[in-house]
């Protein structure tokens, strides 16, 4: 492990109270149930799919949803 990525790790863990090992695992636990939960499959009955893509194909429009759609994105600010 690189100095500087191992003195970043052990100052977010003193701040936090923990010791590296501790920090370090929670940290991969958290990432593993972010992978986990970015997998989840969602079935739904051929009525509620097919809904669902007509959405997809035909967004919303009006004044309201071309307001939201120009808003800047919070990542892009």
């Amino acid at each position: 492990m690189r100095e500087e990525i191992r003195d970043l790790i052990d100052q977010a863990a003193k701040i936090q109270g923990r010791s590296r090992s501790d920090f370090m695992i929670d940290a991969a636990r958290r990432a593993a149930e972010e992978t986990l939960l970015d997998q989840t499959l969602v079935r739904v009955d051929p009525e509620t799919y097919e809904r669902f893509l007509a959405v997809l194909d035909h967004p919303p429009d009006g004044e309201g949803y071309e307001r939201l759609m120009a808003a800047p994105s919070p990542w892009k600010v």
